[in-house]
């Protein structure tokens, strides 16, 4: 009866286990990474609201543009850094996912904000009616 000694075998599991962390294609985290994202969070975050404070823009409608656009610069730094969303992960697979989200929730989005606009449009209104057929001859 042979038997391999203990150690051979536990080398050959854990070289074998190691293989699937050289991906090329995958990401690797690093804290560098993370700290990066955590700044450009904390920075992304500081502006709208020094905006806010301070009043520097002139006009409430151009702040709250201003804050929406810092809006989707953070997400796209949370999507990168934390998410490690990206072309080469997962072959593509997750950004392409994440696109066709993206327009799925835009024709939906302005889908009911179309069909809510006509529907108010086109409604009569229920007093203007009655008030018209008491005015009929």
């Amino acid at each position: 009866m042979s038997q391999q000694p203990h150690s051979d075998h536990h080398a050959d599991a854990h070289t074998s286990h190691d293989a699937g962390h050289d991906d090329p294609g995958g990401y690797h985290a690093t804290v560098k990474g993370y700290v990066q994202g955590f700044l450009l969070s904390v920075i992304l975050t500081a502006i709208p609201f020094w905006l806010v404070m301070a009043k520097v823009l002139p006009t409430p409608g151009i702040t709250a543009a201003v804050i929406l656009l810092l809006a989707a610069v953070q997400i796209v730094v949370h999507m990168v850094y934390f998410l490690h969303m990206g072309p080469k992960v997962e072959g593509g697979w997750s950004l392409l996912a994440l696109i066709f989200t993206g327009a799925v929730l835009a024709i939906m989005l302005s889908g009911s904000i179309w069909v809510m606009y006509h529907l108010n449009t086109n409604m009569m209104p229920v007093g203007t009616a009655a008030h018209r057929m008491q005015e009929a001859p």
